[in-house]
């Protein structure tokens, strides 16, 4: 599997920015497709992740301002990102977990976006 994210930059506080992810090679039926950060000196942390079947999850940090979508026919994923705040600066991974039946899971990660938030 292999994840080309695009986006990320300097944004001024407050200001927006959409994050994309296009999967290719083997991807299973049941996946899920999100977005994790990771800041200097801190652990890795989910951002938002949606399912093959739909099923959205958020950071209670980032609920009400970011958005993900995703277009399983193209298997690409997006991340929205609005009302942008210094503590939001990290680097963004695009994520691909692939589920097995009848149990576990393989992940599969893109590059890394910078995003920097600051006036």
């Amino acid at each position: 599997v292999q994840l080309q994210a695009s986006g990320g930059g300097l944004v001024q506080p407050g200001g927006s920015l959409r994050l994309s992810c296009a999967a290719s090679g083997t991807i299973f039926s049941i996946n899920t497709m999100g977005w994790y950060r990771q800041a200097p000196g801190k652990q890795r942390e989910l951002v938002a992740a949606m399912s093959s079947g739909g099923i959205t999850n958020y950071a209670d940090s980032v609920k009400g301002r970011f958005t993900i979508s995703r277009d399983n026919a193209k298997n690409t994923v997006a991340l929205q990102m609005n009302s942008l705040k210094p503590e939001d600066t990290a680097v963004y991974y695009c994520n691909l977990r692939n589920w097995a039946v009848p149990g576990g899971y393989q992940d599969h990660w893109g590059q890394g976006t910078q995003v920097t938030v600051s006036s």
